[in-house]
């Protein structure tokens, strides 16, 4: 059965799977013969026992390959965890997490806020200036990463754009023209009204009333 080698997703193959693995890829490069064009006195594939046992063993070593896929997703899972529980207990696991972590990046380990915290905790500790320097680059690792990481998916995203393709230039914007001035209110139209009355254009003048003298007299 294979093995997982590693973490990355890499298999480790018998001599007898290896041997099915060159037979299959071999039956899969060669040319098939046209329809109605077998040669004469070939035997049917369905009736041939040593195709049919190729075929049980190609299936065979399908169904183990899958597993060692399960197996290896499974030893990753568990790496992970050790890390977790290796970040949980700094700074006394120093040693432990450090090796934890370049494995897990070795295996595909994207680093989070976390452990880009805890590396800079650890880079800030006394340490020799081997073991510093050993800080020092694994975070700028991480921080790459991080970043790599974060650029993916907003590449990802809708609207998203590659790294390398220019920024678009905005869009021009319509000149705007100044507002025109509203128009003056039209004059009432006055031909609805009544014509004035003769009286109503020139009012009877009143006669002066008698001075008090005259009347009294």
């Amino acid at each position: 059965m294979p093995t997982p080698y590693g973490f990355r997703g890499g298999m480790a193959f018998s001599a007898d799977e290896l041997r099915v693995l060159r037979r299959a890829l071999a039956t899969a490069l060669q040319p098939l013969p046209a329809p109605g064009h077998a040669p004469a006195g070939s035997v049917p594939v369905s009736r041939d026992p040593r195709r049919t046992e190729e075929v049980q063993e190609c299936l065979r070593l399908t169904e183990a390959l899958d597993e060692a896929v399960h197996e290896g997703a499974r030893l990753r899972a568990f790496l992970y965890a050790d890390l977790a529980r290796h970040r949980e207990a700094l700074p006394g696991s120093a040693y432990g997490y450090l090796g934890r972590l370049q494995e897990a990046l070795a295996a595909g380990y994207v680093p989070g806020p976390d452990d880009l915290a805890a590396l800079r905790v650890l880079r800030s500790v006394a340490a020799g200036p081997v073991e510093r320097s050993r800080r020092t680059a694994l975070l700028h690792r991480c921080e790459q990463a991080a970043e790599h990481s974060v650029r993916a998916r907003l590449r990802a995203l809708p609207g998203g754009r590659s790294a390398d393709e220019p920024e678009r230039p905005a869009a021009p914007q319509p000149e705007r023209k100044p507002a025109q001035p509203r128009p003056a209110d039209p004059q009432p139209d006055r031909r609805d009204r009544p014509v004035p009355t003769p009286g109503e254009v020139f009012p009877p003048r009143r006669k002066p009333a008698p001075p008090p003298a005259a009347r009294t007299a």
